[in-house]
């Protein structure tokens, strides 16, 4: 039985895609190098006074402390925000802040657009091509998520130390709520699917011609019966 062009599509889409996922986690440290690199350099040059520091690879703890690992795909951050660590009604422990950001949570629509771009039919340069534009689009995506966890994580998340942190760089509370929620739930989502579009116009317009032009099955047409009152 022949497949149309879309089931086929569809199909490939079926087994390229966990593939795809496979090895984005599997090389997830190095594919994450170049969202840190570009996270580092907007925060320590634009906001000096709130991170010191930005590093790959950060230390796995559990319930109680203790170390799991040190994951590579893990950002770590020093910043220039004191608070009080000390629980309430102890004596006060004065410490930076210094979370850990998961760029991963931001990055999965890489594997998912090289997924459709490989169930695509195309060339070999032009998968490459597409691939390869692909990476660079959805890493300045991933790094601006990373990015507005960063101040959310040193700002919001570290109570009124930290919101005045913020006040005092300028930032506003709002943009930085916003720029978060952008990040985490839209551009993972929305860049994978413009860019396979805008790459695959002439597969996505052959569809719809095909579609458009396939005969209807024949059905029987009823007919009044003959005859009158």
């Amino acid at each position: 039985m022949m497949l149309s062009p879309l089931k086929r599509f569809l199909l490939a889409a079926v087994l390229w895609l966990p593939l795809a996922f496979f090895f984005w986690f599997w090389l997830a440290g190095p594919l994450v190098w170049p969202v840190i690199a570009m996270a580092k350099i907007v925060l320590l040059k634009t906001w000096p006074s709130l991170f010191t520091a930005v590093s790959q690879g950060a230390d796995l703890l559990d319930a109680h402390g203790r170390v799991l690992g040190h994951p590579g795909y893990l950002m770590q951050i020093s910043s220039g925000v004191l608070v009080n660590a000390a629980p309430p009604g102890q004596p006060a422990r004065f410490g930076f802040i210094e979370p850990v950001v998961n760029p991963m949570i931001y990055g999965y629509a890489l594997p998912l657009f090289a997924g459709l771009v490989l169930a695509t039919p195309l060339t070999r340069w032009q998968r490459t091509r597409q691939i390869a534009l692909g990476c660079v689009v959805i890493w300045i995506a991933q790094a601006f998520g990373v990015v507005a966890e960063s101040l959310k994580a040193v700002g919001l998340d570290a109570g009124q130390p930290g919101v005045e942190a913020l006040q005092r760089a300028g930032i506003p509370l709002n943009a930085v709520a916003l720029a978060y929620q952008f990040g985490y739930l839209i551009l993972p989502v929305l860049v994978p699917a413009v860019l396979w579009i805008v790459c695959n116009r002439p597969f996505i317009d052959e569809l719809i011609r095909r579609d458009a032009t396939e005969p209807a099955p024949a059905g029987g047409v009823e007919r009044p019966p003959s005859g009158g009152i």
